[in-house]
């Protein structure tokens, strides 16, 4: 088991015990077709008895902004080394393309300090080994007003896609190959001409208008209780397929999230044993349907 400590009694140890050798079971017979092998999850380095993430080219990943270093940030993104993030590997606040400036290097604790945790993707490998990272999008940049999940990195598939809105929630889900997780409020992408506008706007208003202004700006910043719950909900499904070993999947995500709502289930029931025990049983009964339909 990972993450979560669970204390079973003698009859769901029974149940979880046997819905685990189902999966065991179908997962060894479906590896004939490879839809459950090893060679579909993200390969790991093991050092020091803990399993890190094996980075390439074009992988999206999720950091934590460990130091800001001359004309760089460096970020730990659960790999060996530490990453890095050129200043001139990111698109700058206001939007333009153009040569980095000292002016830049020195507001570069504006745009991302300690702590902060950034979402950017795998450039290539530097001399020493460490990663170079860009983030040349609007996608790209700095996460706020959400939690930042690590699980083991092997249990995250490489796909297509691994950015998520999920509409009906208010949620933005960023899956990271390097197995840190962002569950945070939506944030649309904002256009750069309109802010421009909006600034030279508020400079010609009073003091008191500015006053007024940025009131309503930290009503805006102001994450809605419904939507807290709702990523705190989704934060602890990750927790327990986490904690059963699961494949984190956005489809397995959501049919956790489902479940617990469909059981009434308050968020912090979500971490009991009885809940782990039943997800693992939905998904035997789940892959156990699929295979005897394509059977």
């Amino acid at each position: 088991m990972r993450g979560i400590q669970l204390s079973l009694n003698q009859t769901q140890r029974l149940r979880l015990q046997t819905a685990l050798e189902l999966l065991e079971t179908l997962s060894s017979k479906a590896s004939l077709n490879a839809s459950v092998t090893v060679a579909d999850n993200i390969p790991v380095n093991y050092e020091d008895g803990v399993l890190k993430y094996k980075p390439e080219i074009g992988d999206i990943i999720v950091g934590r902004v460990i130091e800001v270093a001359p004309k760089r940030w460096r970020l730990e993104i659960n790999f060996i080394q530490d990453a890095v993030l050129m200043l001139s590997s990111m698109t700058l606040p206001d939007g333009i393309q153009r040569r980095r400036t000292a002016v830049d290097e020195l507001n570069m604790r504006s745009i991302f300090e300690e702590i902060d945790v950034v979402c950017a993707e795998v450039r290539g490998f530097q001399h020493d080994g460490s990663l170079h990272l860009q983030a040349r999008s609007q996608k790209y940049g700095k996460l706020e007003r959400g939690q930042l999940l690590t699980i083991p990195p092997y249990l995250v598939k490489r796909r297509k896609q691994h950015f998520h809105h999920l509409e009906q929630y208010g949620v933005d889900l960023i899956i990271g190959c390097n197995g840190f997780i962002w569950v945070g409020e939506h944030v649309e992408a904002k256009d750069d001409m309109v802010v421009d506008d909006q600034v030279n706007k508020s400079e010609q208003h009073s003091s008191k208008s500015r006053n007024w202004t940025s009131l309503e700006e930290q009503e805006q910043t102001h994450t809605p209780a419904e939507t807290r719950q709702n990523i705190c909900r989704i934060a602890n499904a990750i927790r327990v397929l986490s904690t059963l070993g699961f494949n984190v999947t956005l489809d397995v995500i959501m049919e956790t999230v489902y479940l617990s709502s469909s059981l009434n289930l308050e968020i912090h029931e979500m971490l009991g044993a009885e809940f782990c025990v039943l997800v693992a049983e939905s998904e035997a009964e789940r892959r156990s349907s699929s295979a005897k339909r394509k059977g």
